[in-house]
């Protein structure tokens, strides 16, 4: 018989802490674009990013760092941060500039939802690049799992929770499984929009800004299913891959 996977999800951080994540099974999604970010620098060579929620803690654990191996990354309102090395583009971390570097980065919504998460047993990073992966390390693992959207400011976004129904979706046809009526809206949908991954992006509200800032590009990186097939797992302050693409905390 499959491996039961109950899945959890919720459409915003706004609801948890770090103490209510503490010992759980987390994937964390931020489509547009932290996840796929994320997910990109590690398969270009990045040794490690460090996740914070404000640009003023990204400086200070940046300057602590050796100079010859640190870069600052991330954005606000889309655009990069004054003074920063790179912005929130995936297309930035090529592994010529994020090559054996610790990259500290702090985003609008996906870097804060991964600080709150750094107590899970397990704290994987979703998006539609990586799902498959994803989605098979959820299925050999087993057991509960929460699905935590980033959204947009605190506010339910259409990308993140169709993310979580694409992976609610492959993680039935992979195992039994139960989930519950966030789970089951999310599924809709996906559905809804006959897989059709750009579509979703381009017209969800994030997707429409991304665009009106020059950054059309990036939703069709972002929508690309499987086109960088590794798993970053949180492990401590920081989101690392070991040499199976993946950090499973004890």
């Amino acid at each position: 018989m499959d491996k039961l996977i109950k899945i959890e999800t919720i459409f915003s951080p706004t609801s948890v802490d770090e103490l209510g994540m503490r010992g759980k099974n987390v994937v964390i999604i931020d489509v547009l674009r932290a996840s796929t970010t994320i997910c990109t620098a590690l398969q270009n060579g990045a040794r490690e990013i460090i996740p914070t929620a404000d640009i003023e803690n990204a400086t200070k654990i940046w300057s602590n760092l050796s100079p010859d191996s640190r870069l600052l990354g991330g954005e606000r309102a889309g655009k990069m941060i004054d003074g920063f090395n790179l912005g929130n583009s995936p297309t930035e971390y090529t592994p010529e500039k994020v090559g054996g570097k610790t990259i500290v980065f702090t985003t609008t919504n996906g870097a804060g939802t991964v600080y709150k998460c750094r107590y899970a047993s397990n704290a994987l990073i979703g998006t539609f690049v990586n799902l498959s992966a994803v989605v098979q390390t959820m299925v050999n693992i087993g057991g509960s799992w929460t699905i935590l959207c980033s959204g947009r400011q605190g506010s339910f976004s259409m990308e993140d929770a169709a993310c979580a129904g694409m992976i609610i979706q492959k993680a039935r046809d992979a195992s039994d499984l139960e989930t519950d009526d966030a789970g089951k809206t999310a599924v809709v949908l996906f559905r809804s929009f006959r897989g059709n991954i750009l579509n979703i992006l381009k017209r969800s509200e994030h997707g429409r800004y991304l665009i009106s800032i020059g950054f059309a590009h990036d939703l069709e990186v972002c929508a690309s299913v499987d086109s960088v097939p590794v798993v970053p797992g949180v492990d401590g302050s920081g989101i690392k891959l070991n040499q199976n693409n993946l950090v499973v905390n004890g």
